[in-house]
């Protein structure tokens, strides 16, 4: 069972300018969700695309921000500076943006209930991929060379999604991990990961006795023939990291993360293949102090990885 698939049709992507500048130009971006929620709010996806000027066929980053309004700050950091080093980016303001979610999940969250997190997961990568529909259309994007770079729980989802898309060319996950027991019952931050159904002992005996079964069998007979015995397996950056082994991944993380448990992410790091990992001495919120160095690491990694990928799917004559 594949949660993440969605119907494909020609992009509906609405451009207007906002900013101009000589190296690159934003626009404000809308396009109707391929996963509506149901609530009526929110199924009109929107972001920022800055276009670098004079850069030919440039490649392309999704930026994918953490929790609220707060999250997308990184994001928004970020974009200008790759963008006027040549790289083309997309800021995707997810339905867990305050600007974006519906009233009737703003009315309590973050303890939103576990269909309320499972769906906003699905409309989180399914619009994502609608991105890279789009940039394929573009003849100032290279889509072969696409990257994500997400933070927090924009890393869970940009992880899952690199999984379920091949044309993911990269990722860079900063502050994030996966196993999901580990995320909730470890965490110091209860009130935004606590969204389990079960008690902490059945959650950690599912992981043990049910889930490593899940895992081998979605590796022999793929993501859409195995049905999960938990829906919350499919939520789990985790079931994915098979499919990110061997593939460019950059992983950035705090030494002292009160939100991610450490657990969690060097369970996620091993089981991608143990791929660079950067651990920069502060707190979930604190790591940002060292934004130049994030900056830096992140560009040197996406400008590798994706130059690579060019090189190959040269090679191949795609």
């Amino acid at each position: 069972m594949n949660p993440y698939r969605y119907e494909s049709t020609e992009p509906e992507f609405n451009l207007k300018p906002i900013r101009r500048n000589s190296r690159w130009v934003q626009y404000a971006v809308e396009f109707p969700s391929a996963h509506p929620l149901g609530y009526g709010e929110g199924d009109v996806a929107y972001g920022e695309y800055f276009q670098p000027l004079g850069a030919g066929r440039a490649p392309l980053v999704v930026l994918v921000h953490g929790w609220g309004e707060r999250g997308a700050v990184p994001c928004q950091l970020m974009a200008p500076s790759l963008a006027k080093r040549g790289i083309a980016c997309f800021i995707l303001y997810l339905v867990f943006h305050h600007s974006r979610m519906p009233e009737a999940m703003k009315q309590h969250a973050p303890n939103l209930t576990p269909d309320e997190w499972y769906e906003g997961y699905r409309a989180s990568v399914i619009e994502i991929r609608q991105v890279m529909d789009w940039a394929a259309t573009r003849p100032e994007i290279d889509g072969g060379r696409i990257g994500l770079v997400g933070v927090s729980m924009g890393g869970f989802i940009s992880a899952i999604t690199m999984g379920v898309d091949e044309r993911v060319g990269a990722g860079v996950f900063i502050i994030a991990g996966g196993n999901s027991a580990r995320m909730t019952w470890e965490t110091r931050r209860p009130i935004v990961e606590k969204r389990c159904l079960c008690s902490e002992e059945e959650c950690y005996q599912v992981r043990r006795e049910v889930y490593p079964q899940y895992v081998a069998e979605v590796a022999t007979k793929g993501l859409d023939d195995v049905s999960p015995p938990k829906r919350c397996f499919l939520t789990d950056p985790m079931t994915y990291s098979q499919f990110l082994r061997q593939r460019p991944v950059l992983m950035i993380n705090a030494l002292w993360d009160e939100a991610v448990p450490k657990s969690a992410t060097l369970d996620f790091w091993k089981e991608c293949g143990r791929p660079p990992i950067v651990w920069l001495p502060g707190t979930h919120i604190s790591i940002w102090l060292w934004y130049p160095l994030i900056l830096r690491r992140t560009l040197d990694f996406l400008n590798s990885a994706l130059t690579t990928r060019q090189s190959v799917l040269k090679a191949a004559g795609v």
